[in-house]
């Protein structure tokens, strides 16, 4: 099994290590193209009023000036073009990829290419927690491997791939894995602070306030908040079909 593997937080990222460590363990035909610097928020973006540069950083490990996105592009469409991977790992991300954060996430995002080209894809997170004790990827490096293995005959279907969070907890405290749909974050959290820089100029900064939210069953956010590694799968076809002939309707 080839294996091409990427992220949004950069090719020497923790994460990284931890997502080369579960890709060993399911092969040897491990290739990394990778972000040469972290992309987080980069969403679906796609570099086009500049070029983009590939590197050779050593055997199978290629870094590149751009987005998670260009980063599978041309690992499918230059590094791998002979012979396509028949899996892409995106990951392991630093903090969470839940509910409405996976439109802004670049790990996702990633895993999305893979998926718009055929190639069974899946993005892995790691929820994180400030001044935790335990070693912050612990649950993601003991549970990685389990959980691909478990999807790696599953029926993706097409145009969809899977995401994947570990809950900041230590090993021996998870409780288990749970196969759970999308939630959603109260918008509200959103955050925009205004500043002035040393020239007087105004500028805004982007943020998240972290804030309680009531969560629905069956969720992503209601297994991590319980101790669970969340696994959803997730579809490219936005359409709203329930929508569509009421939507016609209007247009005959």
């Amino acid at each position: 099994m080839r294996i091409l593997l990427t992220n949004d937080d950069g090719i020497h990222a923790p994460g990284f290590e931890v997502l080369e460590a579960i890709a060993r363990e399911l092969s040897d035909d491990v290739w990394v193209c990778a972000p040469a610097e972290e992309q987080s928020g980069a969403g679906h973006s796609l570099t086009l009023h500049h070029p983009v540069r590939l590197r050779k950083l050593g055997e199978r490990r290629y870094s590149v000036t751009g987005t998670p996105t260009d980063s599978v592009m041309l690992a499918l469409r230059t590094v791998l073009e002979d012979k396509k991977p028949d899996l892409i790992l995106s990951g392991v991300n630093r903090g969470a990829n839940l509910a409405d954060d996976i439109t802004y996430s670049g790990t996702a995002s990633a895993a999305m290419e893979g998926a718009l080209a055929g190639i069974r894809s899946i993005a892995l997170s790691q929820v994180l927690v400030r001044d935790s004790e335990h070693e912050h990827f612990d649950a993601a490096r003991s549970f990685g491997a389990k959980v691909v293995s478990k999807l790696l005959d599953a029926p993706f279907g097409d145009r969809t791939f899977i995401n994947v969070n570990f809950p900041p907890l230590p090993a021996e405290k998870v409780k288990g894995i749970r196969a759970v749909r999308q939630g959603f974050h109260d918008y509200s959290r959103g955050s925009v602070v205004e500043g002035r820089d040393p020239r007087g100029l105004t500028y805004y900064w982007f943020g998240l306030y972290a804030i309680e939210h009531t969560l629905d069953h069956g969720t992503d956010l209601e297994a991590i908040d319980e101790g669970y590694v969340s696994v959803t799968p997730l579809q490219l076809d936005l359409t709203q079909h329930s929508l569509l002939s009421a939507i016609g309707e209007r247009f005959d």
